[in-house]
């Protein structure tokens, strides 16, 4: 069963979002078509990186922030 995790949509150097999914592929995905972009229009080019009109995004996982000890 898989679980959602946060990830870090990155253009280049930039942060350009934050998505929650179950895949990093998946959240660069969600994030390109969150333009209006259709799925035909992405190319995926590995695990956690997509192209789209010659701009490249890539999803890098948030590390969980730990839980305050009481």
């Amino acid at each position: 069963m898989s679980s959602t995790k946060k990830y870090e949509i990155h253009s280049g150097r930039r942060v350009v979002s934050t998505q929650y999914s179950v895949s990093p592929l998946q959240a660069v995905v969600d994030y390109v078509r969150s333009y209006g972009v259709k799925d035909d229009e992405i190319r995926r080019l590995g695990v956690d990186l997509v192209s789209w009109r010659g701009a490249q995004f890539r999803a890098e996982l948030v590390p969980a922030e730990p839980c305050p000890a009481e």
